[in-house]
């Protein structure tokens, strides 16, 4: 059984940092895709970051790369997302999600929610003076 959960959200100033993790228990880690996704009230979950967990390779979502990373430990099977030079535009509830189809992972499909198989409960990040 897989279960997601994710940690780490707070309420931090606008150019401040933060660090999310997700927990993947019963997932492999071998080649799986963990995707890191947020969402604001009224609109659609956005993907903001991917790690494939086979090879490590990451890709991010618009407005975020160079400010946001994504990274992995396989042997506690855990997905960071640091993040830094918050804005108050990246307020969100951050869910990580995932997938062990490696397909998935693709460049056309990681930012569809809809091929992804196991969701966290979200947590929220608030970015405001």
């Amino acid at each position: 059984q897989v279960q997601l959960v994710e940690s780490g959200g707070g309420l931090v100033q606008p150019g401040g940092s933060l660090r999310l993790s997700c927990v993947g228990s019963g997932l492999t880690f071998r080649s799986d895709c963990m995707v890191w996704f947020r969402q604001t009230p009224g609109k659609e979950r956005e993907g903001v970051a991917r790690i494939y967990t086979g090879n490590g390779l990451t890709l991010y979502g618009n407005g975020v790369e160079g400010r946001f990373t994504i990274s992995q430990d396989k042997a506690k099977k855990v997905v960071y997302l640091e993040m830094s030079s918050l804005k108050p535009e990246d307020t969100a509830l951050y869910f990580c999600a995932a997938d062990a189809t490696p397909a998935n992972c693709a460049p056309a499909r990681w930012m569809d929610t809809q091929n992804f198989a196991y969701w966290g409960q979200g947590t929220q990040v608030t970015v405001s003076s």
